[in-house]
């Protein structure tokens, strides 16, 4: 038995097949704005689509020491109503330089303060229903401190092996999108 693919010509990656006929803001709050837009899709059908616009930019930090450890960071997120063990992370603000958010971030969640830092990723986190925009960090040379979690977090810090944090991973015990894309790509860039 062979199988065949029908193979589909190259678009013009260029050319937006979406056409906006209106949008309006449905929603607006200090965090996120939603909008609805009338809308034609690319097969000339009308309909309506929504977008979530976060105003602050997804900040994800692998901190990784010399003994090839990471260090996740476990709370309790009340849009899951679930624990959830994931790397440090937080929002910057879309005017601020994504690195120092992640310093920031780094040091509020884990204490830790890092002496070499390697952008990793630009992710979309979930580019259908929102235009959100993450940036992933590998922080290396670690030094411990004392952590300042915000109001909002309550937070437990836990060292994992690499190896570990990976197989957290493919056992669903991460589930958030910056955390496997993070961890993934560390254990391919340090070789776990």
């Amino acid at each position: 038995m062979y199988l065949y693919a029908k193979i589909i010509p190259m678009l013009d990656e260029n050319k937006n097949p979406w056409q906006t006929l209106s949008t309006k803001t449905v929603y607006d709050n200090p965090w996120i704005k939603v909008t609805e837009s009338d809308i034609i899709n690319p097969k000339g059908g009308k309909g309506i689509y929504g977008v979530v616009s976060f105003k602050n930019k997804a900040i994800g930090i692998v901190p990784v020491d010399e003994g090839g450890f990471t260090y996740l960071v476990g709370q309790y997120r009340y849009t899951l109503n679930e624990y959830c063990w994931e790397i440090p992370e937080g929002g910057g603000p879309l005017n601020e330089e994504p690195l120092e958010t992640a310093k920031r971030e780094l040091k509020e969640e884990t204490g830790f303060e890092a002496s070499d830092w390697r952008m990793i990723g630009r992710i979309h986190t979930s580019n259908s229903v929102t235009d959100e925009e993450g940036f992933l960090y590998l922080a290396m040379g670690l030094k411990s401190g004392e952590s300042e979690p915000e109001e909002t977090e309550e937070l437990a810090v836990k060292k994992v092996h690499m190896r570990g944090a990976v197989e957290m991973v493919m056992q669903n015990k991460i589930t958030d999108a910056l955390s496997i894309a993070g961890i993934m790509k560390v254990a391919r860039i340090l070789g776990y």
